[in-house]
């Protein structure tokens, strides 16, 4: 499923890296192995602006596809509040302080293992 050298733990990683070099607010990782099929990992992140958002998804983009990793699917925009990213093994959620609030995705998700949490 994965395109390029990177495994998912190494494309989520770098996910994070360029999430926080486009200053993305309360970011965090989890392991979806165990209670998800279609993803190993997902990427929540918060944008303070429209902006901002789009930035972070057009860095992710960009250096992910540099590194040989293919964008298989985006969803939302920045009028909504929230970009999904996928990349297969790999998914991203890119939202804005009230869609995230709203959504609670690491509450849905809570029963993934997390990973990585940088406020």
């Amino acid at each position: 499923m994965r395109e390029g050298d990177l495994e998912p733990i190494e494309v989520a990683r770098k996910a994070i890296e360029v999430a926080s070099d486009k200053q993305a607010n309360d970011i965090v990782m989890l392991d979806t192995r165990e209670v998800c099929t279609f993803s190993d990992y997902f990427v929540i992140c918060s944008g303070e602006s429209k902006r901002q958002i789009e930035a972070i998804s057009d860095e992710l983009h960009r250096v992910l596809g540099d590194q040989g990793i293919r964008l298989q699917h985006r969803e939302g925009n920045v009028g909504s509040g929230w970009i999904l990213l996928d990349f297969g093994d790999v998914i991203i959620h890119i939202f804005a302080p009230s869609e995230r609030e709203y959504y609670q995705l690491e509450r849905l998700w809570s029963r993934a293992t997390p990973l990585i949490r940088i406020q």
